[in-house]
């Protein structure tokens, strides 16, 4: 039995931190409480893993979640008992809704005291029953390594949180002996992901309809990572457009006259000029949720291509379902697809696609009062590192990037995608850095996100970045004093005007409270000194936060927008407009202004 600190016997402890360097973990992202302290203070001595101190427990779990994102292994966060356990749940719903492999360590009462109602004990597996590929609850020491195993292999096999939980009295017995004896069972830190390949039969029903097709569309999700030159070329093949899902769009040169943009209400008016008049439509690895935004059901032939056959069919009626990863599937394909004279449809894609970029230009030039947060983001394209990682956090702030930002390629960029919570653009840029610290970190947060958790972290942010090899940690918070897409969805999806007591934020000085903390923060409010601000950015030696006074005017209207969404929108600022509303006057201008540039 191994020792350490002397002759001090290892603990139970001791032996779950060993099983985490055997499965290659090198950050735990938590807070601590006596509940987990058995297991902080092993952290203590072996010195590996790394502990990453978060201000607050949903804020370790979306760290967890964004280490999983941009490494691909399985991210660890750790709470103690009761509340602590509580507060993971956002981030590990984030983890499942998104298939992201999280395992979750958790404290809990001593196993003497379950049962009584003893403070801080929660009854953690009805607590985790909705999210947890795997639980269980620790009873002895005979279950390790054997629990922390099957976690890790659930949450990799299965691509969600799995948790462990671990009585607080349990943690400091020692290490057990595991003899080869009934009841107990040895197990191995090791997972062999399945390599999943098409058939012969799927592959060739698949290259005859989309052979067939006279206007195909290809929809690229999270799935086509590592296909993104196999998506071009059967992209140039077919003559089709190409359309992606939120978290698809980095995966695909929007640069190419075949790149329509990205699919869904926050999408461009090409996706959905495309869409709409295809007739076939090959979706590669993605399950985008804004079902309204595929073709009408009957009007487009469905092939699916996805590693998870549990995911063929389940957004849209597909035709034939292809179970594999995506580039060798689509290089079969390209080898079975009959030529076919689509020169017209082609013709139609391009047209359509040079037109959204001329929209996209004409909307960033609006003017705004302040700052057109489209613009922030155009001026955004010429600065951007080409080795940066990107973190989003949700809000108005997704469209602007989804609409005006060029990914380039190689550049990560993550965010809470199903879920949609609030509150990650921080945390998720901290994971970033904390794995690569050699590459500058992008976080784009909106000032909801921002009052949510990121003011906290951004302490995290100080205590940390003299560590880094690259010190370049910019923060972009577009502060508008409004949940504006809050705003824009109660216009358009309720037609009420805007409830100024639910959706105005407090002013906050964002850039004078980074310099407090010993970050640079600058403040900027003048279109033209946006080139200048982003460069200083990236330019900048150490973290720099620019608080970037966006205008709550500028509308968050759909592409091609139906009339019923834009009436109840008009009738929503209409109400707010009479009762004195000077934001509603200036909405009301903005949105004919956009419509006008929409309709050429």
């Amino acid at each position: 039995m191994a020792e350490n600190e002397g002759d001090q016997q290892r603990s139970v402890s001791d032996a779950v931190v060993a099983r985490l360097r055997d499965w290659g973990v090198q950050r735990v992202y938590g807070y601590s409480g006596d509940g987990i302290n058995g297991v902080i203070e092993a952290l203590r001595r072996a010195g590996e893993p790394a502990f990453v101190q978060a201000r607050h427990e949903e804020n370790a779990a979306f760290m967890a979640v964004a280490e999983a994102k941009y490494g691909g292994g399985a991210g660890v966060a750790l709470a103690t008992q009761g509340p602590g356990a509580v507060h993971l749940l956002n981030g590990l719903y984030d983890a499942k809704l998104d298939s992201v492999p999280v395992v979750a360590i958790v404290g809990q009462q001593p196993r003497s005291v379950l049962g009584s109602g003893y403070q801080q004990e929660v009854e953690l597996h009805a607590l985790f029953a909705g999210v947890a590929e795997y639980f269980v609850q620790l009873s002895a020491p005979q279950q390790l390594p054997m629990a922390l195993d099957r976690a890790f292999r659930h949450a990799l096999s299965r691509r969600g949180p799995a948790v462990v939980a671990f009585p607080h009295d349990l943690q400091s017995e020692p290490e057990p002996e595991l003899p080869r004896a009934h009841g107990v069972v040895a197990t191995a830190a090791a997972f062999a992901a399945p390599v999943v390949s098409a058939d012969d039969r799927s592959l060739h029903a698949a290259a005859a309809l989309l052979s067939e097709a006279e206007r195909p569309v290809i929809l690229v999700g999270r799935g086509a990572a590592q296909a993104r030159e196999a998506v071009v070329a059967t992209a140039e093949a077919l003559g089709a457009g190409i359309v992606t899902s939120l978290l698809g769009k980095p995966y695909v040169d929007e640069a190419h006259p075949l790149a329509a943009g990205t699919m869904g209400h926050l999408g461009t008016t090409a996706s959905a000029e495309v869409i709409q008049d295809c007739d076939a439509l090959l979706i590669v690895g993605s399950s985008d949720p804004w079902t309204e935004f595929y073709p009408a059901p009957g009007q487009a032939r469905a092939v699916q291509i996805d590693v998870d056959p549990g995911a063929i069919g389940d957004r849209y009626p597909v035709e034939v379902g292809v179970a594999s990863a995506a580039e060798p599937a689509l290089r079969s394909l390209l080898e079975l697809l009959t030529p076919r004279d689509r020169s017209a449809w082609t013709e139609r894609v391009r047209t359509a696609v040079a037109r959204w970029h001329e929209v996209q230009a004409a909307r960033a030039a609006v003017p705004a009062e302040p700052l057109n947060p489209e613009a922030v983001v155009a001026a955004l394209n010429e600065a951007l590192p080409r080795d940066a990682s990107i973190a989003l956090d949700v809000g108005s702030v997704v469209y602007w990037y989804a609409r005006q930002l060029r990914v380039p390629d190689g550049v990560p960029v993550q965010l809470s995608s199903t879920l949609a919570s609030m509150g990650g653009g921080v945390p998720y840029g901290l994971a970033a850095k904390l794995r690569d610290p050699s590459r500058p970190v992008l976080v784009l947060a909106g000032d909801g996100g921002m009052q949510m958790t990121g003011i906290a972290e951004l302490i995290t942010v100080a205590s940390r970045w003299r560590d880094w090899a690259d010190p370049r940690f910019v923060v972009a918070v577009f502060d508008n004093g409004d949940l504006a897409e809050v705003s824009w969805e109660q216009r358009e999806m309720e037609g009420s005007p805007r409830f100024r007591q639910s959706q105005a934020l407090p002013a906050f000085p964002y850039a004078d409270y980074a310099q407090l903390l010993g970050l640079d923060g600058e403040l900027v409010e003048r279109r033209e000194d946006l080139a200048a601000a982003w460069s200083r950015a990236f330019s900048a030696d150490r973290p720099r936060l620019l608080q970037l006074r966006t205008d709550p005017a500028v509308p968050m209207l759909p592409p091609m927008a139906a009339a019923d969404k834009t009436s109840s929108m008009r009738t929503a600022l209409e109400a707010e407009a009479a009762e004195g509303g000077e934001l509603a006057a200036r909405a009301l201008r903005l949105l004919e202004e956009y419509a006008r540039i929409e309709q050429g």
